[in-house]
């Protein structure tokens, strides 16, 4: 049996949609990883299509070894989450995957109104390093070692990362047995 999602998500996760859709997506995600990248208009494109019925979930799960700048890229996520502005950077992050040095991550925070010398701080200190381990961790737990990995509904997503594949899975759930 293929693990679950752990923990479920709460209303500590960032979350687009109504928390009682009848389809719940999680995407453990890193912002450097190209893969991640590809997925990212999918994921838009399955939202617009699914509206109401499709709620969004985004966890970190920056894969460092790898990716040299996903770690401060999730804590800048998660520095303008803690301004209100966590959806906003997750879109920037992914749509300038090629761009993430510190002093990128701290333009973009400024570009979304976010004072500059606190966004810059809040790296340097580490501010929101725990939460971006806390996210990692429960990827760990839910089996996830590769990014992106999706959940729906709490179960694992391992079908084609594919649109219509992805859309087709999604409808699937939402549909009462």
């Amino acid at each position: 049996m293929r693990p679950g999602l752990m923990p479920p998500v709460s209303a500590r996760d960032h979350a687009q949609g109504r928390a009682d859709a009848p389809v719940t997506l999680v995407e453990h995600g890193d912002f450097e990883c190209p893969h991640c990248g590809r997925a990212y208009p999918m994921v838009k494109a399955v939202q617009a299509r699914m509206g109401d019925q499709l709620r969004f979930v985004f966890r970190n799960f920056p894969l460092t070894k790898s990716h040299e700048h996903a770690e401060h890229a999730a804590e800048m996520a998660e520095a303008a989450g803690d301004q209100g502005k966590f959806w906003p950077m997750h879109d920037v992050l992914f749509e300038h995957q090629d761009a993430l040095e510190d002093e990128d991550l701290v333009g973009y925070a400024a570009s979304l109104g976010i004072d500059p010398v606190w966004a810059a701080a809040a790296l340097v200190q580490g501010v929101f390093r725990e939460r971006v381990r806390e996210d990692f961790a429960s990827g760990v737990k839910s089996g996830v070692n590769g990014t992106p990995t999706f959940f729906i509904n709490g179960v694992r997503y391992d079908g084609l990362l594919h649109p219509t594949a992805l859309l087709e899975a999604l409808v699937l759930a939402a549909t009462p047995e």
